[in-house]
């Protein structure tokens, strides 16, 4: 495929669409997760944020597989377990980017979310992370997981 090709294919608004519907839930999924984790049973907060980020990275992944790239990729069990581990070592690089997006935040912003009593400073420096780490996971899950070949209809 040409670059022409692929660039025209991660433009497409309506596989993007999908993705960062598919990303929504992904960011509901970690921030629940995270919550639990983190807020309430006080794991530290970067094997916590990482674990969030893999709950998340497995529910987009079935749904990114049935919806957004539906009708991408060799069928049968073994492309499809061969896309799931790919997707998890390209969204690594997501998962470090908002990773470190979060723990810097985390960290370095002496800012406090007060609601209820609990400081939930740290769903919004969550929030920002997962939305740092965007643009690295639909272009590598794109490319390289589904290795999409046109624009969807």
């Amino acid at each position: 495929m040409t670059l022409a090709a692929r660039l025209r294919a991660l433009a497409s608004a309506v596989r993007f669409g999908r993705f960062v519907s598919v990303g929504a839930l992904g960011a509901a999924v970690d921030t629940a997760v995270l919550a639990l984790l983190y807020g309430a049973l006080e794991l530290r907060p970067v094997p916590a944020k990482l674990a969030s980020a893999e709950a998340a990275i497995l529910v987009m992944f079935v749904l990114n597989e049935r919806w957004t790239f539906a009708g991408e990729g060799a069928p049968g069990y073994r492309s499809v377990l061969r896309r799931l581990v790919t997707s998890n070592l390209v969204r690594l690089g997501g998962a470090l980017v908002a990773t470190g997006v979060f723990s810097v935040a985390l960290r370095a912003a002496p800012v406090e979310v007060v609601l209820f009593g609990a400081d939930l400073w740290f769903l919004v420096a969550n929030g920002a992370g997962i939305l740092a780490g965007l643009a690295v996971n639909y272009v590598l899950e794109s490319a390289v997981t589904w290795r999409v070949a046109d624009a969807p209809e």
